[in-house]
């Protein structure tokens, strides 16, 4: 099969948009494949310098600083890079003019032939994907993870390993370009509100995680989380076989909560795991392991090692991380929280807290976390450009106040927590009005904790 796909990319004039470490991975692979592979971005060639060593040793042509709507028209193939908008105009035009247009995973599933588990959701997507990487591998399988989180799925296809399962994070910006991609088993962990300020409504930004179930058949499975009302409106519309988790609802098939027992039903199977002795924190990851888990058993894995992988999987570094102790009170960091949603799971695992929130404004509403903030928020500290709108939205809700920086709301905080209370960064918005990243965002914050 491979071959006939090589011989449709051999001597083919393809556009890879985007330059990221997708996009660079893409324009290699097609160039080893034989295919006149043309590179383009609207940064220019400076700012670019380090990505372009990436592409030393092999023939591609650059355009930089520019789009040439000729090029995106005359191209036998384009390969969009996750980070390019749909609305750029000339792939509009291009895609009326009829050329094929595919996103990076759909390239790279049709040259991968081992099973694979590809998630999606709201949040939880990264914690998941990693547990189910550790699963498979824990039940010896060779197991590829990435997709949105580490590796491009295309460095798997380029670099020919041979895998028995792949698990891939996928976002919806990658599912918005694919056609045939077609995983055997699918999980959708949850909708919330995310990335308006890509989608021009909450529904559009639903249907493109939905894609991620489109192609499947009745061979394959949807993990779907029965306790999210929107994700199980969609659900009787896919063609795989459902396999729900919940962790309120006991099930005839699939995995839930009863008690403090994980139980697992599958084809008149039934499997148990207490979670006691679980290492990661928050009803949230109670949901990710269930999801995991019923990734994993559906292909191959023993349920007895994979329940002890699962049990002993530590939390993954800024989700809830505990960073210390200070006169009895408890700090976590949780600057990967950039969504409503993930912020109200957050809040959700702990009780009398004071939490540290606001940034760069993604656009939807914060009245989700109005009733968790009236029950379990005693301190609302807001930073950066959000702080304005998540005042008028929630400030009246509990004693809100505001910091310049994060270092002060720091400082703020631990002067009005009471001993036995949490403080908590869950920041419910992006990061780039103050900070480079996330994870400058956490750094900054564990320092700021561990000076106190």
């Amino acid at each position: 099969m491979e071959s006939e796909i090589t011989m449709q990319l051999n001597d083919k004039n393809i556009l890879v948009v985007g330059l990221a470490k997708t996009g660079l991975a893409c324009a290699r692979f097609l160039a080893s494949r034989g295919s006149r592979v043309t590179v383009t971005d609207m940064r220019g060639e400076s700012s670019l310098a380090e990505q372009l060593g990436c592409l030393d040793g092999f023939e591609i042509k650059r355009e930089l600083g520019y789009h040439d709507q000729h090029t995106f028209q005359t191209s036998d193939l384009i390969v969009v890079s996750p980070g390019v908008p749909r609305t750029l105009p000339q792939l509009i035009v291009a895609q009326g003019a009829g050329v094929e247009i595919i996103s990076e995973i759909e390239l790279a599933s049709r040259f991968i032939q081992a099973p694979m588990v590809a998630i999606t959701g709201t949040n939880g997507k990264t914690t998941t994907t990693t547990i189910i990487g550790e699963l498979f591998k824990q039940n010896g399988f060779r197991t590829f993870v990435g997709g949105n989180i580490g590796n491009p799925l295309i460095e798997l296809a380029e670099s020919g390993e041979p895998v028995e399962r792949v698990v891939a994070e996928i976002s919806s910006f990658q599912l918005e370009w694919i056609s045939r991609f077609r995983p055997t088993v699918a999980a959708l962990l949850n909708l919330s509100e995310d990335h308006l300020d890509r989608y021009a409504s909450y529904r559009e930004y639903i249907e493109a995680k939905l894609r991620i179930f489109e192609n499947q058949t009745g061979d394959d499975f949807a993990v779907v989380n029965a306790d999210d009302a929107l994700v199980m409106e969609h659900a009787a519309t896919f063609r795989a076989q459902l396999f729900p988790f919940s962790r309120k609802t006991e099930l005839d098939e699939g995995i839930f909560l009863r008690n403090d027992t994980i139980v697992w039903r599958h084809s008149g199977r039934e499997e148990r795991l207490p979670i006691a002795g679980v290492r990661l924190q928050g009803v949230h990851n109670l949901e990710n392991i269930m999801a995991a888990l019923a990734c994993t058993l559906l292909l191959g894995c023993r349920p007895a090692e994979s329940f002890a992988s699962a049990r002993n999987f530590e939390a993954l570094h800024h989700r809830m991380e505990f960073v210390r102790e200070v006169n009895g009170v408890n700090w976590f960091e949780d600057s990967k929280a950039t969504n409503v949603g993930s912020v109200e799971k957050a809040l959700e695992s702990f009780t009398d807290i004071t939490l540290i929130a606001g940034g760069k404004d993604k656009g939807g509403s914060y009245a989700p976390l109005a009733p968790l903030v009236r029950e379990r928020v005693r301190h609302l500290i807001l930073i950066g450009e959000a702080s304005v709108r998540m005042r008028e939205e929630l400030g009246a809700l509990t004693d809100t106040r505001d910091a310049e920086t994060l270092e002060d709301a720091v400082v703020l905080a631990a002067r009005i927590t009471a001993p036995g209370g949490t403080v908590l960064m869950s920041p419910a918005c992006s990061s780039f009005d103050m900070f480079r990243d996330y994870e400058e965002r956490a750094q900054r914050f564990v320092a700021a904790v561990k000076a106190l």
